[in-house]
């Protein structure tokens, strides 16, 4: 997961974050054209979605199946794009890469009667405080007194013949 730095600027200089990162899967049809994705609203998580790939189904007919996601921009405002057109003849699964979005997003199959699925992360970013790293920091640097090596003893030396 990228971060710039303004965005982890944002954080107060006490904390750290851990990631979690789980496996994400849906399926858009002409039964089910959308599904939005949300994380928990607890104050100190925040919840991503890494979209990874968009394949045809099994059944796809020959059509364009065209998979749209709505989000929220930099600006606070929902922004819709369309992320994927795939045919059954000539793209039946397009890579992504690691696109991110952050929590809620709406895929939704604007066009086709697919069946699509969507993979990809749902990303969890905890904010953990100072105190709860130093107290693991404290019984890491315990582990390793317990593991120092004793110390090298020189060699003795060979009397000449």
């Amino acid at each position: 997961m990228s971060f710039s730095d303004d965005e982890s600027s944002v954080l107060p200089p006490t904390t750290d974050t851990k990631l979690e990162s789980f496996l994400f899967s849906c399926e858009l049809s002409s039964k089910v054209p959308f599904y939005t994705f949300q994380g928990d609203e607890e104050e100190d998580l925040e919840h991503f979605l890494e979209l990874r790939t968009v394949c045809l189904g099994e059944g796809a007919k020959e059509e364009s199946n065209v998979v749209e996601v709505t989000a929220i921009n930099h600006l606070g405002k929902k922004i819709s794009v369309p992320i994927a057109n795939l045919h059954i003849k000539c793209l039946p699964m397009v890579s992504l890469g690691e696109f991110e979005l952050k929590a809620p997003v709406t895929l939704r199959l604007k066009a086709g009667t697919g069946p699509v699925s969507v993979s990809g992360l749902h990303l969890i970013v905890s904010q953990v405080e100072d105190s709860d790293l130093s107290e693991e920091e404290e019984e890491d640097d315990d582990d390793v007194e317990e593991e120092e090596l004793p110390a090298v003893k020189p060699a003795k030396k060979k009397k000449n013949q």
